[in-house]
């Protein structure tokens, strides 16, 4: 038996390759994939970008929008249109970031899982399944109180709390993948399991892991705003949290300082937003069986 019949057939891993970047060639998946570049670019160019420095006060507190002043100023007199462009960064840097040391995370948990099966799989899956019941906010609230308030440790947190999730899904499909046959004739040949994994195994998940990817981008942003308006993010630090809550602590909704709210928190929701598309774009391109539900994801509409 040769070495060449122990790995997939090429169209099998030619199909699966296709199909990553024909989702995103979808209408949903272009509007997310250019609302995420769009703000990547505002984050990437707010130095230049900006009217004004993000510590420079220009006006009174609250000044309603203007020709100067597009989105208004904060209670500190400070520009909105420049903090949202500063809080951009920080808040996908975070996101991004995080989103990371979850997938880092969860993907290993679950190739070792779903490989090794046995004890080792029970052991994985019962943390996996403690670390899911645990609700993520109060959970991230309370560790970011207990390690501090900096960048370095919310991006861990969070990354930490939201791993199981990716776990679960690459645990599911390696068990799947793991009793192909040409799985089980790289193991009769002597193939050792490090390269079963890395080789025939990861790049059969791998377009499973990036619209998982995509998706815990937007988990890990809105659990930053959360934290840094519950008063646990960097205080030294802007990100769209951070202007939310300054705004909510200075009573904005009592004066109808509407723009100190408003632009942050549907910044928040639109970059959420593209991410959940991108990602359903990839998931309907990887399941099939989605395109003839009763329930269409990427039209939003009811099939008859």
């Amino acid at each position: 038996m040769s070495v060449t019949q122990a790995t997939p057939s090429p169209e099998i891993a030619g199909a699966t390759r296709r199909q990553l970047p024909a989702a995103l060639r979808t209408s949903s998946g272009k509007i997310g994939i250019g609302v995420l570049v769009a703000v990547g670019l505002i984050a990437v160019f707010a130095p230049y970008l900006s009217p004004y420095g993000p510590h420079e006060k220009v006006g009174a507190q609250f000044e309603s929008p203007s020709l100067a002043h597009p989105l208004g100023l904060d209670d500190g007199g400070i520009d909105m249109l420049t903090l949202m462009f500063w809080g951009a960064r920080v808040s996908l840097l975070v996101g991004f970031i995080a989103a990371g040391v979850a997938i880092v995370i969860g993907t290993t948990v679950g190739l070792i899982a779903g490989y090794a099966g046995g004890r080792t799989d029970m052991v994985l899956s019962r943390l996996t399944d403690y670390f899911l019941v645990i609700p993520d906010i109060p959970l991230i609230i309370v560790v970011a109180a207990i390690w501090g308030r900096s960048l370095i440790n919310i991006i861990v947190i969070i990354g930490i709390v939201y791993w199981p999730w990716t776990a679960r899904l690459v645990r599911s499909q390696v068990k799947s993948l793991r009793e192909r046959v040409y799985v089980r004739r790289a193991k009769a040949i002597g193939v050792s399991n490090g390269s079963i994994v890395f080789r025939h195994l990861l790049p059969q998940v791998g377009p499973l892991i990036a619209a998982n990817t995509v998706i815990m981008v937007a988990f890990a942003i809105f659990a930053e705003t959360a934290i840094a308006f519950l008063g646990l993010g960097d205080p030294s630090l802007i990100s769209w949290g951070r202007l939310i809550e300054n705004a909510f602590q200075a009573s904005a909704v009592s004066v109808n300082a509407w723009w100190a709210i408003g632009p942050p928190g549907l910044a928040v929701a639109v970059v959420i937003v593209a991410c959940t598309m991108v990602g359903r774009s990839i998931e309907d391109a990887l399941n099939p069986r989605l395109a003839s539900s009763h329930v269409a994801v990427k039209t939003f509409r009811t099939k008859r």
